[in-house]
């Protein structure tokens, strides 16, 4: 881009847009140049906190405006295809909350606008950027913990305070699979590095009775090359938010959590350590007694999120989590619902 400093507009001003426009504010290669929101009042509060003067209820208007180069959707998922598209074709850049929509339907329209812009589109999967799955990420490309073989992750939150009948989130389309329990199914895509082949599912709801879907769900994936996948998706149950996930590979074994500050990660060699220039090897003890490492806990990351969405668009970057990294995503989260509902095994659909 020319000017090189990418002004952008956000549409919400909910709790989790602030994060998206604190990412903006600490970027010195961005400006906030727009906010939006339904509740105007709620919006001109926000916009004054952080002195910015363009302020819209109507995210048309918003859109409307030529000095506005990309946009943050952060709006209730049944509203992405609508606002996505439409931006798309206002000629603004992209950046998309998880998840990309919640019918194959939407998803695919959002695809197709993708390929008739020239813009830049990316789906906002913020695990791919919290700290402690960002470094077992990059243990596993590493080869530190040898081939992997079986992998998993849970998205265990109590919706019981958030959940009520008329709130976006009691919408049947958008239950807890597609709408938060997606966090765990693309971390696995990413970690793995590839979709989950077939897929079988079981769920249940015991707690959130009147509940238009299941609150809670177990799915078991096979990947290709031999690797096993389990999600536990359960917006019901009783603990702390955790996304505990635990990582199998032939020579190691790496657990961490989004809302831990530290990873632990197993060896059957502890690396460098040796006697007389040889290395340990195979010692019952390094298999059982974890190396910690300390990480952030930034389980929303939204600064380090847009920091990569800038540099996409201002250096003419690829884009990692494309449009159809976030369908793929919602594809075997549909087949996670399937499975279940059907007790069959299910063969996702990835083409879009």
């Amino acid at each position: 881009m020319e000017n090189k400093i990418l002004n952008v507009g956000v549409i919400s001003c909910s709790g989790m847009a602030t994060g998206h426009m604190k990412g903006v504010i600490n970027n010195p290669r961005a400006k906030l140049v727009a906010v939006c929101d339904i509740d105007f009042e709620k919006a001109k509060k926000v916009a004054a906190e952080r002195g910015v003067e363009k302020v819209y209820a109507d995210y048309r208007e918003l859109l409307a405006q030529p000095e506005i180069d990309a946009v943050i959707i952060v709006t209730p998922d049944q509203l992405h295809r609508e606002m996505a598209v439409a931006a798309l074709e206002a000629g603004k850049h992209v950046l998309c909350e998880k998840p990309l929509a919640l019918t194959r339907e939407d998803c695919k329209a959002i695809a197709d606008a993708v390929k008739k812009s020239d813009k830049k589109f990316m789906v906002g999967q913020i695990c791919r950027f919290t700290p402690g799955f960002v470094a077992a990420k990059n243990f596993i490309d590493a080869g530190e913990i040898g081939e992997l073989m079986f992998v998993e992750s849970e998205y265990a939150h109590d919706y019981e305070n958030i959940l009520k009948p008329g709130v976006w989130r009691y919408d049947p389309l958008r239950n807890g699979v597609v709408g938060g329990g997606c966090h765990a199914v693309d971390l696995l895509r990413w970690i793995v590095g590839d979709d989950p082949i077939e897929i079988k599912a079981y769920s249940t709801k015991k707690i959130f009775k009147d509940l238009p879907y299941d609150d809670t769900h177990i799915a078991i994936m096979q990947f290709p090359n031999n690797v096993i996948g389990k999600v536990f998706v359960s917006i019901s149950c009783k603990r702390n938010y955790t996304m505990r996930s635990v990582f199998y590979g032939t020579k190691g074994t790496i657990i961490c959590d989004n809302t831990s500050g530290e990873i632990s990660v197993f060896r059957d060699t502890f690396p460098g350590l040796s006697e007389g220039g040889k290395i340990f090897e195979k010692n019952a003890l390094n298999c059982t007694v974890p190396v910690q490492y300390k990480v952030n806990i930034a389980n929303h990351n939204a600064v380090a999120e847009f920091e990569e969405f800038c540099r996409i668009v201002l250096d003419d970057l690829p884009v990692k989590t494309t449009v159809y990294e976030g369908a793929k995503t919602i594809a075997a989260c549909h087949a996670i619902v399937e499975a279940a509902e059907t007790g069959k095994t299910v063969v996702p659909d990835y083409n879009f």
